[in-house]
């Protein structure tokens, strides 16, 4: 599930989120929250900033800014794999050489 925390006015509209979704070929939840709720909760003072959460609700990764898109992906993995899911037959977005 991903946070959409919109930083511009447009990122605000719904329809506008519904479309960028798409055309990014996101096909998980994601929850708009225009009032930053979530945001505050995490005490997140950075744009952008991921919070990977495992199946017992715990934080186990987090990365603030841009970047370290492979180390992410590992992580996702990780966590997949402990929740029972197989990712063995997808092939890395971001292979780490």
């Amino acid at each position: 599930m991903g946070v959409h925390s919109p930083e511009f006015e447009f990122e605000k509209v719904y329809d506008n989120v519904v479309e960028a979704t798409i055309r990014h070929g996101l096909d998980y939840p994601i929850v708009q929250d225009n009032e930053f709720s979530t945001w505050r909760e995490f005490g997140n003072r950075y744009w952008p900033s991921k919070y990977l959460i495992d199946a017992n609700g715990l934080l186990r990764f987090q990365h603030i800014g841009e970047g370290a898109y492979a180390e992410t992906e590992a992580a996702i993995r990780v966590l997949l794999e402990e929740a029972g899911q197989d990712v063995s037959d997808i092939a890395p977005a971001y292979p780490t050489g």
